[in-house]
Parts: structure tokens; C-alpha cells; sequence
């Protein structure tokens, strides 16, 4: 792995993220090697790919949604899929 991070980093700071993300995105690394290296799971990393995608579709959209906005649209969508689930649930009962 090109990362010139020491391989015991205690706390992943946004930019220690970013710059693990980055390195994903280019294919000097891995999920797989990452998570190894770092002793990371494999979803937390994926979990940190999915933010960065959501945050540079919304930087480069027209009208950046703000921060607060963005969450609150992640909430409403969570809340919808929960509400879904357990009308499935009910009704297989």
C-alpha cells in the first residue's frame, strides 16, 4: 500500500479518511488490503467510500445541499425503509 501512514493510527481523523479513500478510488489499494493493513472491517471503510460519494455528488450539484439538509434527507429515507420493513414484517406474521 503507497500510504505513508503509520500502520498503528489510533484515531482517523477526516483527513486520514479522505486520503484512504482517495488511494481506494485510484486502485493503489484495496477494501480488502486496507482493512488488513489498518486492521479495519472491510464495511467500516466501505461506509467511509459511501459518505465520500454522497459528499462530492453534493458538492458538485448546481445548489449544494447543506449539511443539515443532507441528514435530514438521509433520516426521511431511513425512516421510509424502517416504516417498509416492518409493514413486511407484519403482514408475514
Amino acid at each position: 500500500m503507497s500510504m505513508t501512514m503509520d500502520d498503528s493510527i489510533k484515531r482517523w481523523t477526516a483527513k486520514r479518511k479522505t486520503a484512504l479513500v482517495i488511494e481506494i478510488i485510484q486502485g493503489k489499494t484495496t477494501v480488502a488490503e486496507a482493512s488488513r493493513s489498518f486492521d479495519l472491517s472491510p464495511s467500516e471503510i466501505e461506509g467511509w467510500i459511501e459518505d465520500a460519494k454522497r459528499g462530492m455528488e453534493n458538492s458538485l450539484r448546481a445548489n449544494p445541499l447543506d449539511i443539515r439538509e443532507q441528514y435530514e434527507k438521509q433520516l426521511k429515507d431511513l425512516q421510509e425503509a424502517y416504516g417498509e420493513a416492518m409493514l413486511e414484517l407484519r403482514a408475514r406474521k
